[in-house]
């Protein structure tokens, strides 16, 4: 029978983490059980305060509202002027997301984006950049190298990732600034995905709202944070944008028609994670610690390690295609993610996240030696 409507999915890839099923069928017939690194997901305990500040909030009857309470927002400003350095902001200045994926997705389409327009995002890269232009029937423009190279011919949207999903890449002071200039001179608006901000382990990430990038004002400018790494809130769907008021604004806007609200209990609990910087000191040990181990062990299996000086993944190769490295993993119980997943630069990578628990990771250490 014929569809009775366009069918929006007819647009989209197929999904990427389908494929993997059989190698994770693979991994957990291990006599020691799977050890799955392939997905970035949280495994430590959310803060105690910031459940205590859920269940605080637990009893809100009303409906909360899409640009957040007060308090949220004036949270987001502090963490942004402790972490960023970005001056002269103000409430105008950011807008609570329901998780950064969701924007990603919905973002072109939100602007208004579609057929005749390009979004360019850079590779290899998280694939929902991708997944957003389609949805929006816009062109996606996979770039390699720097933003002042692309064509702008079309272009109204570029992503930057940094520290970069998969590769864990940090973009300096120079080439974010350089491409904040391009951008400004072309009429284009900068989306820069920071979620991995807290994250550096051999460099120190800096945001595109830093004076030193973009000279003080943030017009053209857009930040994308999360709290999903840096506060293991990924069950919570927490992240905020950044930046330009006007495009914030308009997107306020349409995000109250469409009803995209954090719920409010999140939103006293999201407030509470922004103003403390303790928790985020205790989660980067766990994590360097399990990197550390994670990196010697893969290190001593004939990997080489590019990049991934920030983020929560090792991309790893061994100069053979990525299939065979995660087949040849999962006979150790070991499931990673193929670097195919994040486009062409990957076909000879995996990505290897370190968010197992300490005795998962141990193991993977143990099996790897």
């Amino acid at each position: 029978m014929s569809h009775p409507v366009p069918s929006l999915f007819a647009r989209l890839p197929a999904f990427p983490w389908d494929s993997l099923e059989p190698y994770k069928a693979t991994a957990a017939a291990h006599p020691g059980g799977i050890v799955d690194l392939s997905v970035g997901t949280p495994v430590d305990p959310v803060p105690e305060l910031v459940r205590e500040a859920l269940t605080a909030a637990a009893n809100s009857p009303g409906y909360p509202t899409v640009w957040g309470t007060t308090a949220l927002r004036e949270a987001i400003l502090g963490w942004l002027a402790r972490r960023t350095k970005a001056a002269g902001l103000d409430h105008v200045n950011v807008l609570p997301v329901v998780g950064s994926k969701e924007l990603v997705a919905w973002l072109p389409t939100q602007l208004g984006l579609g057929p005749g327009d390009k979004v360019a995002y850079p590779q290899p890269a998280y694939p929902t950049y991708e997944v957003g232009a389609r949805l929006a029937g816009a062109e996606p423009v996979p770039y390699t190298g720097s933003v002042t190279e692309l064509d702008p011919a079309g272009l109204k949207l570029v992503w930057l990732n940094s520290p970069g999903n998969p590769s864990g890449r940090v973009l300096g002071v120079d080439e974010l600034r350089a491409a904040v200039a391009w951008a400004r001179a072309h009429g284009i608006l900068l989306l820069s995905d920071e979620c991995y901000l807290e994250l550096g382990w051999e460099a120190e990430p800096v945001s595109v709202l830093d004076p030193a990038v973009c000279g003080g004002p943030v017009d053209g400018l857009i930040a994308v944070h999360s709290l999903s790494k840096r506060s293991n809130l990924a069950g919570y769907r927490a992240a905020f944008l950044a930046g330009d008021a006007t495009v914030l604004g308009e997107l306020l806007q349409i995000r109250k028609h469409g009803g995209m609200m954090l719920p409010a209990p999140v939103q006293a609990a999201m407030a509470v994670a922004l103003g403390d910087d303790a928790h985020v000191a205790v989660q980067r040990e766990r994590y360097a610690a399990r990197r550390t181990a994670l990196r010697a062990a893969l290190e001593g299996r004939g990997f080489r390690i590019e990049h991934s000086e920030a983020s929560l993944y090792l991309w790893a190769t061994r100069d053979e295609p990525c299939w065979e490295t995660v087949a040849g993993l999962a006979k150790d119980g070991i499931l990673v993610a193929p670097g195919a997943f994040y486009g062409a630069p990957g076909e000879h990578f995996v990505r290897v996240a370190f968010t197992a628990t300490d005795e998962r990771v141990a193991e993977a250490v143990r099996r790897l030696g």
